[in-house]
C-alpha cells in the first residue's frame, strides 16, 4: 500500500523547568496530535502523542524534534501501537515497495531527563520501515528509550514475509572539550536474519532498551544494576540480555511476547529511576495494561535498593 500523496507529520516540542515542574510548548502537524499532558511525580511532564492516520504506508514520514532545557524532565509516549502496512507488490509504479520513515532528534541540556517510551510498532506482511533516533546530551543528563517491534501479525498467522525493519540509534555526549560517542547502534531485520540462528531464529518480537545515565556509576553499582536486570527476567519468556555502556546500560529482547518485553523493560526503567533517587514510575494512563509489570520478587528489589543507597 502506498499513498499518491504520502503524509509528512512533524512534531516540535520544547520542555522547560520552572517552580519544581516541567511544562512543554510547541506544536505538530497532521497526522500528529498532542493530548493533554500530566504532571507526573518529580515534576515530570508526561505527554502522550497520537498518530491519527491509523497507520503508516509506503512513503509516509514522521519527524519529531525534542528539546529539553536545563533541569527539565519529560516522559513522551504514544497513545496506541503504531501499524506499518505492507507496500511490496502493492503499486504498479513501484512494485519493490517504499519505506515509511520516522526520524526522532533529541537534544538535552544540563541536568535534564528524557524518557522516550513509545508503544509497540507492528509491521504487517511486506512492510518496509526505517527509524532513526539521534540523541545529544551532556554527561549529567539522562535518557531512557524502550522500543518494541512485532514483525508480522502473528496472532493471525502472518509473518513479515519480504518486509524489512531498519533502525539507527546514535547517542552522543557533549563535553567541555568536545564530544564522545555513548552508542552507535544499527540493526536490520529482514530476509535470512528473521530465521537464522545469528538473527531472531524465528522470534517475531524484538526490543531494545537504552539508558544513558547522568552520572558515572562505578563498577560495583553497574554490576548490581545488571544483576538486578537479569533477575527481573524471572517468570518472563524470551531471550533477554543486557550489558553496560560507558555510562549506562543496553538491554535486548527477542521472543514471542511483546507483553513480556514490555514487562522486562518496565522493571529496568524502574531501576534507572531508583538510581537517580526518583520515585517509582507510574504506568502511563494510555498504555493498555491490566497487569502489574513492576511486580517482582521483593528480595530482589530490596537488594537493589540497598546497593543504590550505598552508592
Amino acid at each position: 500500500m502506498q499513498r499518491l500523496d504520502p503524509w509528512h507529520g512533524r512534531c516540535d516540542l520544547q520542555f522547560r523547568a520552572a517552580n519544581g515542574s516541567t511544562r512543554h510548548q510547541g506544536g505538530c502537524t497532521a497526522p500528529f496530535k498532542l493530548l493533554r499532558s500530566e504532571r507526573g511525580d518529580d515534576g515530570r511532564c508526561e505527554l502522550p502523542v497520537l498518530h491519527t492516520a491509523g497507520g503508516l504506508v509506503g512513503g509516509d514520514q514522521l519527524s519529531l524534534d525534542i528539546k529539553l532545557e536545563a533541569s527539565s524532565r519529560s516522559l513522551i509516549t504514544s497513545v496506541a501501537a503504531q501499524k506499518v502496512y505492507g507496500s511490496i507488490g502493492r503499486s504498479r509504479l513501484q512494485p519493490e515497495g517504499c519505506s515509511a520513515q520516522q526520524h526522532v532528534c533529541c537534544s538535552l541540556a544540563s541536568g535534564s531527563d528524557l524518557e522516550w517510551l513509545p508503544q509497540e510498532l507492528v509491521l504487517y506482511a511486506d512492510a518496509l520501515f526505517e527509524q532513526h533516533l539521534t540523541v545529544t546530551l551532556p554527561m549529567d543528563a539522562s535518557f531512557v528509550s524502550a522500543e518494541i517491534v512485532r514483525l508480522g501479525r502473528t496472532a493471525a498467522g502472518e509473518t513479515l514475509q519480504q518486509g524489512r525493519w531498519r533502525s539507527s540509534l546514535t547517542i552522543q555526549r557533549i563535553t567541555s572539550t568536545g564530544s564522545t560517542w555513548e552508542l552507535a547502534d544499527r540493526v536490520e531485520l529482514g530476509g535470512a536474519s528473521l530465521e537464522g540462528p545469528h538473527g531472531l531464529a524465528g522470534a517475531p518480537v524484538f526490543g531494545t532498551l537504552i539508558w544513558a545515565a547522568p552520572m558515572a556509576m562505578g563498577a560495583e553499582t553497574t554490576a548490581t544494576l545488571l544483576d538486578g536486570a537479569r533477575a527481573d527476567r524471572e517468570g518472563l519468556t524470551g531471550t533477554m540480555r543486557c550489558g553496560a555502556l560507558g555510562q549506562g546500560l543496553i538491554a535486548r529482547y527477542s521472543g514471542t511476547s511483546s507483553r513480556d518485553a514490555r514487562f522486562w523493560f518496565s522493571r529496568i526503567w524502574e531501576r534507572t529511576r531508583r538510581l537517580r533517587g526518583l520515585t517509582t514510575p507510574r504506568i502511563p494512563r494510555v498504555w493498555p495494561l491490566q497487569e502489574q509489570p513492576l511486580r517482582r520478587q521483593t528480595s530482589t528489589v530490596n537488594a537493589f535498593e540497598a546497593a543504590a543507597e550505598t552508592h
